[in-house]
């Protein structure tokens, strides 16, 4: 079936998820990717050229995701510092528990790649970039020392998601812990 390109390229990408996810990313090249779709591989290299385009895609598409919901997950916030530092801790912790192993596995797989280097700083400036917005009428600090504040915390997160996934502390308590490192952060700076 004739697809525009734009939904060829999603019904790729979910597939590429698909195998990823019951076979590992090791598995997932575009030859298999397209066996799987049930199109030519040419139909596959004129979306993706490489392996690692096609992982990079995929990593995109699970970033792009965290950022719709953060900004979802914000816009509908009361004033209080409180719940929109839940609502941040929510949605980091959600849509990693969303992505499954398969966030973990791509990025993974991508490591030694140039280009995920400038995909994680296009990613960081942007969930920096909106959570300092999120939190500026809250915090003493502004600028370049409340976005550094919100590197700070997005290290956090990482660090809290390693434990999460290493089955050291529950959902629940990574979300609490995330929220009021928020809220201690902004009261002490």
């Amino acid at each position: 079936m004739k697809l525009p390109r734009d939904g060829r390229r999603s019904q790729l990408l979910d597939t590429a998820l698909q195998i990823v996810r019951e076979q590992g990313a090791d598995e997932l090249t575009l030859g298999t990717l397209a066996l799987r779709a049930d199109v030519s591989r040419p139909v596959v290299y004129d979306h993706f050229s490489t392996r690692a385009g096609l992982l990079l895609a995929l990593f995109q598409r699970l970033e792009d995701n965290y950022v719709r919901q953060l900004r979802q997950e914000l816009s509908a916030m009361p004033g209080e510092l409180a719940a929109v530092a839940d609502a941040i801790a929510a949605a980091y912790f959600s849509c990693l528990s969303n992505m499954g192993q398969e966030g973990p596995a791509i990025f993974a797989a991508l490591q030694g790649s140039p280009d995920i280097a400038l995909q994680q700083s296009r990613m960081l400036g942007e969930y920096v970039t909106i959570v300092a917005l999120a939190l500026q009428p809250f915090s003493p600090v502004s600028g370049e020392k409340l976005r550094l504040l919100c590197t700070g915390l997005l290290g956090a997160a990482e660090a809290i998601a390693r434990e999460l996934q290493a089955g050291k502390v529950t959902d629940a308590e990574a979300r609490t812990v995330f929220s009021k490192l928020i809220v201690g952060s902004l009261r002490s700076a």
